[in-house]
């Protein structure tokens, strides 16, 4: 891993990483492009926090720096499926999916700069995606745009947001994990919302991915409870 001090902020990238299957093709796609890598991830209540788990065993593989950051729960998350094991994750609510996690993507942007400022890192790199868009408002390009012109104000330092997965279908990210040789890397990655290993293969989270390895004409290394992967 290249890190030294001499490397200019704008060659530096800080990766907002959960050790998912996004997150992990923006990694793999942040080692291709910059000079100087560190990974960042956040512990916030989730019911599947074993992706930090999965998270560190893959930036081991790729000798990568991972950061954890402990961030309060926020009592207005609590609606959020991902941080109520009580109820069931679905696709929809009137708005948004009962999975979206109010302001979350605001949040970690946030705390990324903040680590980043302090090590004087300009790239930020996040897997958000409006091609794939699942009724999150804060993964869309416009969000995005709009962080950054924010961050930029707030700290008077140069951050830009990489969103590389923006314009792609979960197929797209697929064969870009294919060109990057790290396909196989995928199998370590965790998607289940239900925080299961093997993945539960039903779950919203898990059927995308299933889609986007059947559009893409490859298998899943991913293990699953049945042959949801065939």
């Amino acid at each position: 891993m290249k890190n030294h001090k001499n490397i200019s902020k704008y060659e530096k990238a800080v990766v907002l990483f959960s050790g998912g299957q996004d997150s992990t093709t923006c990694l793999a796609y942040a080692l291709h492009k910059f000079n100087s890598v560190e990974a960042i991830g956040f512990n916030y209540g989730q019911r599947h926090n074993i992706e930090l788990i999965q998270a560190q065993k893959i930036a081991d593989k790729l000798n990568v720096q991972f950061t954890v950051i402990n961030l309060a729960v926020n009592e207005e998350w609590e609606s959020s499926t991902l941080l109520n094991d009580s109820v069931i994750i679905a696709d929809t609510t009137i708005e948004h999916p009962n999975s979206f996690v109010p302001g979350r993507n605001l949040i970690f942007l946030n705390r990324a700069a903040i680590y980043a400022y302090k090590n004087n890192i300009s790239n930020l790199v996040i897997g958000a995606c409006q091609t794939d868009f699942s009724g999150y408002p804060d993964c869309r390009n416009e969000f995005i745009g709009s962080a950054e012109r924010v961050l930029n104000l707030a700290f008077s330092f140069p951050f830009v947001i990489c969103a590389p997965l923006m314009w792609l279908s979960k197929a797209d990210t697929i064969k870009m994990m294919v060109d990057l040789n790290h396909l196989e890397l995928l199998k370590e990655t965790h998607t289940c919302y239900y925080g299961k290993r093997p993945a539960c293969g039903k779950c919203p989270s898990c059927l995308l991915r299933l889609k986007g390895f059947r559009d893409a004409g490859k298998k899943d290394p991913l293990k699953y409870v049945s042959s949801f992967n065939t």
